[in-house]
């Protein structure tokens, strides 16, 4: 069975939870599929707001997704997240992912 299939069939067990969704979103962004990688990062953060690393996948699906300004309120949102819990690499490297969407002309949230 594929990692995606596996993951889907534990979340058809009732087995949800935001690192389940977070698992998921990762191998849908790797399959190609931002849609569904963005689907399931907002459900990752929303079970856990203060998971750091979800607000980082779900700005990079976001931006994958051709969604601009929704990236780069991901990535403000996970640097504050990020901050707060003492998480200064996520932080760091969230700063530099917004840069980088600001220089492609992101507009600002």
């Amino acid at each position: 069975m594929d990692p995606i299939a596996s993951l889907e069939a534990m979340l058809a067990r009732g087995q949800d939870g935001a690192t389940l969704r977070f698992a998921l979103a990762s191998r849908y962004l790797e399959a190609g599929d931002a849609e569904s990688a963005c689907r399931h990062a907002r459900v990752a953060v929303s079970i856990d707001p203060d998971y750091s690393a979800a607000w980082k996948l779900l700005g990079r699906a976001e931006a994958e997704a051709k969604r601009p300004a929704e990236a780069a309120a991901a990535y403000e949102r996970g640097i504050d997240v990020a901050e707060r819990r003492g998480d200064i690499q996520a932080a760091k490297e969230m700063r530099v992912f917004l840069k980088r969407l600001r220089a492609a002309g992101a507009p600002p949230t």
